[in-house]
């Protein structure tokens, strides 16, 4: 933090410079003549700087809480409109109260003489005399710049999450949460036969919730030999059943297919198959790719069988739940 705040402070003093106490040119040696400042002018640009920094900042405001905001566009187009508008009124108050204005009677002559460049750089030099506050001009212009930035950029994190990333995360599965069917009837362990495929929900929720892809399982059992499952995964099976979400991790699809060989071992593999591009995920070792254009594992649930002989979820997915182009590589499943 140290290190940001020094670079911080090293950029200002470079932009806002160190104060320079000039002494005021003789009448009879200025090229432009010297006029009175104006503090109400200084004033009024500061001030329609300022507003025009905050609305830009009330456009990324209102894009980041689209959500819950009635008529989103008329606000976006409204905060936008007037920083746009403020920035150009404080412009035009610079160029008509603050810069003299200067008549050339003739053309000036060609540029390459330095005695003519001397002229021109003391023309500039002399007309910002009038600025008494140029300090706060240069932040007040550079905050109306950089939010005003901002606010053409904000639109960009629509290409990906980045204000609700936790909407992205967020499971309903918790320690304990029961699987159930469709119809809602809870799973026992003894419910699950090897070769089939089962659709399961969190217990307790409702049609709705049952169509967010985090919430829906495919469950299956495999002999408890045939497991491979890695470390970290360790304990994630109940005697062989395997919950992992129905989302394949390529494009959001719904994971629809399951491989079950019947004439082993000239046959394949278990597997679970996304019938969009065919991702095949092996059920064995922690649903691991091995074909397809899918880009990470399927994420596993881990679950164990009650005294009832019920399946319960031990806890959340070993991952996030949903198509990598989301970014989710970087993010871990939430409850």
């Amino acid at each position: 933090m140290s290190r940001l705040r020094n670079g911080i402070v090293s950029g200002l003093v470079l932009l806002l410079g160190r104060r320079r106490h000039r002494r005021p040119k003789p009448e009879e040696t200025r090229i432009v003549p010297a006029q009175p400042p104006n503090p109400a002018a200084e004033l009024a640009v500061l001030a329609l700087l300022g507003l025009s920094s905050l609305s830009a900042l009330g456009f990324i405001l209102v894009y980041a809480f689209a959500g819950s905001l009635p008529a989103v566009t008329p606000l976006l187009g409204a905060t936008i409109g007037l920083s746009l508008l403020f920035l150009a009124a404080a412009l035009v108050v610079v160029g008509l109260k603050l810069v003299p204005q200067e008549e050339v009677a003739e053309a000036y002559p060609p540029h390459e003489h330095p005695g003519e460049q001397q002229v021109i750089a003391e023309l500039i030099d002399e007309s910002s005399t009038r600025f008494t506050r140029s300090r706060f001009f240069k932040l007040g212009l550079l905050g109306a710049g950089g939010t005003l930035g901002l606010a053409l950029l904000t639109p960009a994190v629509s290409f990906g999450p980045l204000f609700h990333v936790g909407d992205f995360l967020r499971t309903p599965w918790r320690r304990g949460r029961r699987l159930v069917d469709e119809n809602g009837r809870p799973y026992k362990a003894s419910d699950i036969e090897k070769k089939n495929f089962y659709l399961a929900f969190p217990e307790g929720t409702n049609d709705e919730e049952k169509d967010q892809m985090a919430a829906s399982l495919v469950v299956i059992r495999l002999d408890p030999d045939q497991l491979h499952l890695p470390p970290h995964l360790t304990g994630y099976d109940a005697h062989g059943i395997l919950a992992y979400s129905r989302i394949c991790t390529h494009a959001g699809c719904a994971i629809t297919l399951y491989r079950a060989p019947l004439f082993q071992p000239d046959e394949p593999r278990p597997a679970l198959v996304c019938p969009c591009h065919y991702s095949t995920f092996d059920p064995a070792t922690g649903g691991t790719v091995t074909f397809g254009p899918a880009g990470r594992d399927l994420p596993l649930l881990p679950v164990y069988v009650d005294s009832s002989g019920y399946l319960r979820a031990k806890g959340n997915f070993d991952g996030p739940v949903g198509p990598s182009w989301w970014g989710v590589r970087i993010w871990k499943a939430q409850p």
